[in-house]
């Protein structure tokens, strides 16, 4: 069955731009026009992922990942024109994995959609259940708990603490990190990694201040801290 695909944005000429390709492309592809309509709209059709504009009337895409990512953790690229790093940092700590600045290439757009869709989906042949301390991580159920609550992470978040969680003590690079996300040929923004951390931190940590869970390693990167027996 063909993945479903919410694409978001308030000039129609670029969303039926982006749904001709898209369907070429081998997708289904749902449209709207502003937020309201993206909340309806995945609400009914349950995306696989969605391509989400910043900046339109009505409802923007800010507000729309505000309350949507409260009732869903669809994988989700931002689309934005602003080249301001705090538009782009504020897209990724409301729960966005990816964003794409426009202008853009179709082909590229598309490929980064693929990556997103394999790294939510991607099967593992690794050990399926990881335990540190009062965490486990459920590699196959794509759960996460901490003591007994459940902890709502995105696909990004997930991947990240699992490929830290499976070699506790290792120190990991950014640029590590973003390849085992995104693959080898993205082409990595510097503070992904950093805003994924921060909002993994605060959803996974006791003290999101002074972490006892995901560490900083200076000059490096981070790594899961080995827990001692």
């Amino acid at each position: 069955m063909a993945k479903k695909i919410l694409v978001v944005d308030d000039k129609k000429e670029l969303r039926t731009l982006l749904e001709q390709y898209l369907s070429q492309e081998g997708f289904a592809v749902v449209t709207a026009g502003d937020g309201q309509q993206a909340l309806f709209a995945a609400r009914q059709e349950k995306p696989d992922l969605i391509i989400l504009d910043l900046m339109m009337p009505e409802m923007g895409g800010y507000e729309f990942l505000r309350i949507y990512s409260r009732e869903a953790d669809t994988p989700t690229i931002i689309l934005t024109a602003k080249l301001e790093e705090n538009d782009k940092v504020l897209g990724l700590e409301l729960g966005a994995d990816d964003y794409i600045t426009k202008p853009f290439s179709m082909r590229e757009l598309a490929a980064r959609v693929r990556a997103v869709l394999r790294r939510a989906e991607k099967a593992t042949v690794e050990q399926d259940i990881l335990r540190a301390a009062d965490i486990t991580l459920d590699r196959s159920g794509r759960a996460v708990t901490v003591g007994v609550k459940p902890v709502d992470l995105t696909p990004s978040e997930f991947d990240l603490l699992a490929t830290m969680m499976a070699a506790p003590g290792r120190a990991f690079s950014r640029l590590e990190l973003l390849e085992r996300l995104q693959g080898s040929a993205y082409e990595g923004y510097g503070r992904t990694i950093d805003v994924h951390i921060r909002n993994l931190r605060a959803k996974i940590e006791p003290d999101d201040a002074q972490p006892r869970y995901i560490e900083t390693v200076y000059g490096i990167g981070y790594r899961f801290a080995p827990q001692r027996r």
